[in-house]
């Protein structure tokens, strides 16, 4: 069966942990924004060059809600599915599950980003649709995503 969630698997090093051994809420941000680029990587490689070239990807808004610890050298599966399209914003939700070597497996933490597609130099960036080439990229991840009206399908 194919999975409708794309996958960032990540090892918790102790760099990413406090004095009490607990992973520092920004690094569940930060992982966001890796498993995203891993996909633009993977599964959207001509989005990554017009990334390159002027269509900018920004970060309107993140937010995490945790439900339990993890400490260093959890293994962990950041899964990622489309839950928003629209004509030039998206939203992604992140679900953070800790993966035991028995392959039994925890939700820790529920992330949401929302994503607004901009082109132009940094002084005069407008708005612009998502690119085709995301929208169907995502499409696999998208199951339960809500379309937005005005977004040709």
């Amino acid at each position: 069966m194919a999975q409708d969630y794309f996958e960032y698997r990540h090892t918790v090093g102790f760099e990413e942990t406090n004095l009490v051994g607990n992973v520092y809420y920004v690094n569940y941000l930060r992982w966001q924004g890796r498993c995203r680029e891993l996909f633009l990587k993977e599964k959207a490689p001509d989005v990554l060059a017009d990334v390159q070239d002027d269509l900018k990807l920004f970060t309107l808004k993140v937010e995490c809600e945790f439900f339990a610890e993890i400490t260093a050298f959890d293994e962990l599966s950041i899964r990622m599915r489309l839950s928003e399209l629209g004509q030039t914003q998206l939203e992604f939700t992140f679900d953070y599950v800790k993966v035991a070597g028995d392959g039994a497996e925890t939700l820790v933490a529920r992330g949401r980003q929302r994503i607004a597609c901009m082109r132009g130099p940094n002084t005069a960036t407008v708005p612009s649709l998502i690119p085709d080439a995301l929208a169907r990229a995502l499409e696999p991840y998208a199951a339960q995503a809500r379309v937005l009206a005005g977004r040709a399908a």
